[in-house]
């Protein structure tokens, strides 16, 4: 599925499932804009189709991170935390309040529209703020994820509901599904702000498409 010249960037959620999810594919994205195709995050399970031009990732010693970068050499690409501009298109590596390592997200300009790919974060990145798409943590639901020690964690849906619509996102989709989000769905939850991510399924800045 090619995306037509001149049209906004169109994009693809491979996985929306948070470590070692049983239920989902980890969370990645492809980006189509124009003849440019941008893979981010991903893996096993959650590998784009056809050729790339950039494969990136928001923290390059996450436990995914090596079967990733197998990913990417096996196309002639080296998987890292690094921007990428071409064509029309901007990727900004952004950074991001996660875990003691640098960890990032990607701030994607094109066709006048903003893009913002943020899975992982125990702060809302102001650099989202009125963004046309936002796809954003999810590992929580009420309550946010704190790692043991202080080393970082996970932001509660709730609260990054709440912070997206006082940021003046347009759409928000939340990626990287964690267990407690998992029950909170099961039991017939729904955020009150944004959408849960469908894998598979395309989406662009401001609108979804249909599947295929």
């Amino acid at each position: 599925m090619t995306a037509r010249p001149g049209a906004p960037p169109r994009l693809r959620l491979l996985g929306v499932g948070a470590m070692k999810s049983a239920r989902f594919a980890p969370a990645g994205l492809l980006l189509e804009f124009d003849e440019l195709h941008v893979a981010f995050d991903g893996g096993p399970g959650a590998e784009p189709d056809g050729p790339l031009d950039a494969w990136l990732v928001t923290d390059e010693r996450a436990e995914l991170g090596a079967a990733i970068r197998r990913l990417a050499r096996a196309r002639g690409l080296v998987a890292a935390m690094a921007g990428f501009a071409r064509g029309g298109l901007v990727v900004e590596a952004r950074p991001m309040e996660h875990t003691v390592r640098p960890t990032v997200g990607y701030r994607i300009v094109a066709a006048g529209t903003v893009t913002a790919w943020a899975p992982e974060f125990s702060a809302f990145p102001a650099w989202a703020a009125g963004a046309d798409l936002l796809f954003a943590e999810v590992a929580g639901w009420g309550r946010p994820i704190r790692f043991r020690g202080g080393t970082g964690g996970h932001m509660a849906l709730l609260d990054v509901a709440d912070a997206a619509r006082r940021a003046d996102v347009r759409r928000l989709v939340f990626a990287h599904i964690g267990r407690p989000t998992i029950r909170a769905l099961d039991q017939g939850l729904v955020p009150p702000f944004g959408e849960i991510g469908v894998e598979g399924a395309w989406y662009e800045p401001g609108r979804a498409l249909p599947s295929g």
